[in-house]
């Protein structure tokens, strides 16, 4: 990747990350392990990958994004107000009353957002029909989806995998962003999914395992999901929860809940280097 390339993906990382956990203090509630964990990835995706316009949140030939662990809206909220959806001052208002930046994303009054999602399972399965309907239509557009490893341990998970695999949704690419963590502990101990990348190769989806903070891995990775035709491709993103934020960083601790007024100006200072 060329280097101005990676300077811009990484400030915008950064940007996105500074951004979550101002949100989550500002609230006083939220979720930022999981959202500092998949910032790389919605870099990648909103200032490389994806064909959108701010100025056209809704034009019909865009790619679609869902955020199927929607409790990790701090990190897609801070995306879309750096890449110029909404204003940056907006993420300070995060889960307020009559702010439109509520605690799950909201199709219907946030501005770049194409799914509201929320109960885990759910967005994995909408962005199945949205590449379906491409599909149908014969329109060109791609469908991204990023998902929590825990969240796999949903039914609802394999049956849209199936449903991929059986429509041939080649259109279809989803993160799976592999931390190892979900609220109450390891995944492994506490509903384990694993082997996640036999699991969905098993149901006929191409596998990819990448670390999900190295840029050239999800470049390499957008682009074998775009050649590969006739089934839809799975990522398994091996991150680290909280990253960027040394106290954060492999702590389950910090999977749902705020930082207090100090945690919260070292995590600005760590971020801000």
């Amino acid at each position: 990747m060329e280097q101005a390339k990676l300077a811009l993906l990484t400030e915008k990382a950064r940007e996105i990350r500074l951004g979550a956990v101002k949100a989550v203090y500002s609230a006083a509630s939220g979720h930022p392990g999981g959202s500092l964990s998949i910032a790389d990835i919605l870099s990648y995706l909103y200032f490389s990958e994806m064909n959108v316009d701010p100025k056209d949140p809704k034009k019909a030939d865009r790619d679609r994004l869902v955020l199927s662990k929607g409790h990790t809206a701090p990190a897609l909220y801070a995306a879309l107000a750096a890449r110029g959806y909404f204003e940056k001052e907006l993420l300070s208002t995060f889960r307020q009353a009559d702010s439109i930046l509520q605690g799950h994303p909201d199709m219907k009054h946030i501005p770049g957002v194409d799914m509201t999602t929320g109960s885990l399972g759910l967005g994995f399965s909408a962005a199945n029909g949205m590449a379906l309907s491409a599909k149908i239509s014969g329109d060109s557009y791609r469908v991204y989806a990023i998902l929590g490893d825990g969240e796999t341990e949903e039914g609802q998970i394999w049956e849209a995998a199936m449903f991929g695999a059986h429509y041939k949704l080649d259109n279809l690419m989803a993160f799976v962003d592999f931390n190892g963590l979900q609220i109450d502990g390891k995944i492994t101990e506490v509903m384990n999914p694993t082997p996640l990348d036999e699991k969905f190769a098993a149901f006929g989806w191409n596998v990819l395992t990448i670390d999900a903070h190295d840029f050239d891995q999800i470049e390499a990775a957008c682009r074998a999901a775009r050649e590969c035709k006739g089934k839809p491709t799975a990522v398994i993103a091996k991150s680290i929860k909280g990253r960027g934020v040394s106290f954060m960083e492999n702590e389950v601790g910090w999977h749902g809940k705020a930082p207090n007024k100090e945690q919260y100006e070292k995590a600005v200072a760590e971020l801000s280097v």
